[in-house]
């Protein structure tokens, strides 16, 4: 299987410290769509974003901190945002202020946990 065949759940994150340009809206699309439906490119396709709905707000906390599991193992962190009943998450490569793949591996793997 090629790198390109290989699902991005399955894929680790790459350290990213700039000098690549970031995904084009074309390419954050192609991508796009191996993810669940609810993620959506905001900002002219520089940012990621999901918003995930439990019953409460320990429910809310409780996917938070795995969304922080993930992140510390992949060394990539999104921006989360928690409130009672919903955690928005919000990727992006800062150091590139657009999208990279990984930003899309890590959103495969939060879709996993989901």
């Amino acid at each position: 299987m090629t790198d390109a065949q290989t699902p991005l759940a399955q894929k680790r994150c790459i350290p990213c410290e700039g000098g690549v340009a970031p995904l084009t809206a074309v390419d954050a699309q192609a991508l796009l769509q191996h993810l669940h439906e609810g993620w959506m490119l905001v900002d002219d396709a520089h940012l990621l974003v999901r918003e995930f709905h439990y019953k409460d707000f320990k429910e809310a906390m409780a996917f938070a901190n795995k969304v922080a599991d993930i992140a510390e193992a992949e060394q990539h962190h999104p921006d989360l945002g928690v409130s009672w009943g919903s955690v928005t998450v919000e990727l992006t490569t800062h150091a590139i202020s657009g999208l990279s793949e990984n930003d899309f591996i890590l959103a495969a793997k939060i879709d996993e946990i989901n």
